[in-house]
């Protein structure tokens, strides 16, 4: 999906004198909010980039700028090597204990990690952030945390501990039904530290759906929608399909007009991936885009985090919410 011009992506870290990351022997600062890319680089309108996947402006590195390209999968094959000290927090060791019971499995190729343990300025505060690839990537992951011997669940106490880290992600979601809908997901504690950790199942390097998918953003759209299909919902982007059921609030006239066509719910917030299943009654505040695959035409609601307006969320209906198998 990257322009022959551009890098797309937002600023995770970026230069502070109250930073507590160092980089490049200098201060930096992590950014967890994707919009705020557009002010940081306000200086490089340059890094302002169309997106014809998207249907809308995000920030991306000019390619002649790039110095250095981190592997994911490179860094966790190195850790997993690693007899160095230097990263030795709690959550550090966890991270190399894991990589290692990876390695005994023969699955490195599957996995990467990503954040602040791939650029090299984790500290005792880092989550660990893995990548899959693939299906064969996300069968491996569920074995993974699977193990408990590796990775424990949410459980009992530590799920009030869960609900208030997505909360403020998932506005307006019920304890019960957030929980039912996370607990679909990659995500735990490590056995060592109790850090976190999650694993984002992303999409094969080879051609793929999304690669021939264009958008063009429309307006704003708030619906209740059933879930027909999730089998493409497990990776991310994550691509559901869907029957609009109601629409609640729409930014543009005539709403039940789209909602006729509307087949896609498409989303590049992580949050989402493998987080519905075929038969979920869900509520949806999204992005209303027109989608072209192949010469075909349809609408659909996208979740995405370049908004600086609002945030786009998903949630289970809770009279409906229930847990097929993938």
């Amino acid at each position: 999906m990257h322009p022959e011009t551009h890098y797309l992506g937002y600023v995770k870290y970026h230069p502070h004198p109250r930073g507590d990351r160092v980089l490049f022997g200098r201060s930096y600062q992590q950014n967890s909010v994707v919009p705020k890319s557009f002010g940081i680089l306000a200086h490089r309108p340059e890094c302002y980039v169309y997106s014809e996947a998207l249907g809308s402006v995000i920030t991306g590195v000019p390619r002649r700028d790039v110095v250095h390209h981190y592997s994911a999968r490179r860094a966790l094959t190195d850790l997993s090597h690693s007899t160095s000290e230097s990263s030795e927090t709690g959550v550090g060791e966890d991270l190399r204990s894991i990589a290692g019971h990876i390695a005994e499995r023969k699955q490195l190729p599957l996995f990467g990690i990503t954040g602040s343990f791939l650029v090299g300025c984790a500290n005792r505060a880092s989550d660990i952030d893995l990548v899959c690839y693939g299906r064969e990537g996300y069968e491996a992951a569920q074995e993974l945390f699977a193990d408990r011997h590796v990775i424990r669940a949410y459980e009992g106490e530590h799920l009030t501990r869960l609900y208030l880290r997505r909360a403020k992600y998932m506005e307006g979601s019920r304890f019960e039904t957030l929980i039912e809908q996370e607990s679909r997901k990659l995500q735990g504690m490590t056995a060592g530290s109790g850090a976190h950790i999650n694993c984002e199942p992303l999409r094969s390097d080879s051609p793929r759906k999304l690669d021939t998918m264009n958008a063009k953003e429309i307006g704003e759209i708030t619906l209740l929608a059933t879930v027909t299909d999730h089998s493409e919902g497990v990776l991310t982007p994550a691509l559901y399909r869907i029957k609009v059921e109601r629409v609640l609030h729409s930014t543009v006239d005539e709403p039940e007009l789209f909602a006729q066509r509307m087949v896609h719910l498409r989303s590049y917030l992580g949050a989402y991936t493998g987080a519905f299943r075929a038969g979920d009654s869900i509520h949806v505040v999204g992005r209303l885009v027109h989608l072209r695959h192949e010469g075909e035409d349809s609408f659909g609601v996208e979740l995405t985090p370049w908004t600086a307006s609002r945030s786009y969320l998903a949630g289970l209906s809770p009279s409906v919410a229930h847990c097929n198998g993938f």
